[in-house]
Order: C-alpha cells, then structure tokens, then sequence
C-alpha cells in the first residue's frame, strides 16, 4: 500500500463501501472501487481472504485497466 502511494482513508473507503465485490484465486475477494487520483480514474482492487476471522487484505493495488476488471451485473 505504501510503494504504490494508496492512503490508508482510500483501502478503508474501498473496504467499507466497495463499488463491486468479485470472486477472485484461491477462496478470495477483490473489493474494488473507482477512485479519482489527481484528476484521473483509476480502480482500486483490495484482494481479500474473507475465509479467516479477522479478514486480512492479500494485496492492494490500482490500475487503469477497468475494463479488464469490472463485471457487468
């Protein structure tokens, strides 16, 4: 989170209020969101292991490449 310049207030608004929460490798979730970074849109994917008590967050990265992520209801 720290080497890819998230903020810790995006992770928390991404986690609490994901826009879209997928199916992701290995039993976990990505809880994504589209966040607006210095006037451009980026997705934010949270990958999660929801299966363990507490939750614990694999990864967190953002991208460009919505169109590859995102999932039409």
């Amino acid at each position: 989170m720290v080497r890819r310049l998230i903020p810790a207030t995006v992770l928390d608004s991404v986690l609490q209020n994901p826009d879209q929460v997928v199916p992701e490798k290995y039993g976990c979730k990505a809880y994504q969101s589209r966040v607006n970074f210095s006037g451009k849109v980026f997705l934010v994917r949270a990958i999660v292991n929801d299966a363990v008590d507490p939750a614990v967050v694999v990864t967190v990265y953002r991208t460009t490449r919505i169109h590859k992520y995102w999932r039409m209801p």
